[in-house]
């Protein structure tokens, strides 16, 4: 079997355990009846009549959020719509889920050199997750001090991450400190970036953005 299908099958398999309760995939809190309880309220921060969901599958230097502020970007400046008249979501999938993960993570466990990371802008080598990198420590230029996960916030973004490849990201940590998979779990939440939502799964935000009236591009 091919290692990716063998992947999507053992996510998968996760996912259905997640419906039952019993995956250390679960989020925590849950709802009344025991499942998992999900943070739905991003959809009604999606206004405007220009919108767009960007899936980012891979981590691709972070280019998956660059583009969705290019296009907020080029709207303003070509259609000159308004910054309340836009909103980009932006969905961190399969691959590209050590974007929704802090440096602390991407420095405990080596991240960037195993993904052979680079800074978007010089294409150099960088230990940075890119979507973290600032103009302050010189790793962005001024002018596009803007071009993080912070500004990407600030200008109304909306950040999701995939639950079932949040796991990924579980099991690394399980593997390296040798702890078991609830702890594992508990220490990744702490290292989820702050105004990143985690979904039941990417396909599911993407979908439900799309519902909620997004424009699809397949971002990274």
């Amino acid at each position: 079997m091919h290692p990716d299908r063998r992947e999507f099958i053992e996510r998968m398999a996760a996912g259905a355990a997640v419906v039952s309760g019993a995956s250390f995939l679960s989020p925590s809190p849950t709802s009344a009846q025991g499942q998992p309880a999900w943070d739905l309220s991003w959809v009604d921060r999606i206004k405007g009549s220009h919108r767009a969901v960007f899936d980012s599958t891979e981590i691709e230097d972070g280019a998956g959020l660059l583009r969705s502020m290019i296009w907020k970007m080029q709207y303003a400046e070509v259609l000159h719509a308004s910054a309340d008249d836009m909103t980009a979501v932006v969905v961190i999938r399969h691959s590209a889920i050590p974007l929704a993960m802090t440096q602390e993570f991407w420095d405990k466990y080596d991240i960037a050199k195993e993904k052979k990371v680079k800074n978007p802008m010089t294409e150099q080598p960088t230990k940075t997750n890119p979507v973290l990198l600032s103009a302050d420590r010189g790793e962005l230029p001024a002018p596009m001090a803007s071009l993080n996960l912070a500004g990407f916030l600030k200008g109304g973004g909306i950040a999701l991450a995939c639950n079932l490849a949040f796991g990924d990201c579980v099991r690394t940590i399980a593997k390296h400190d040798k702890v078991d998979d609830a702890e594992a779990r508990k220490r990744g939440l702490a290292m989820l970036l702050p105004g990143i939502v985690l979904q039941p799964s990417g396909v599911f935000a993407t979908i439900r953005a799309q519902e909620a009236g997004c424009h699809y591009l397949k971002a990274s």
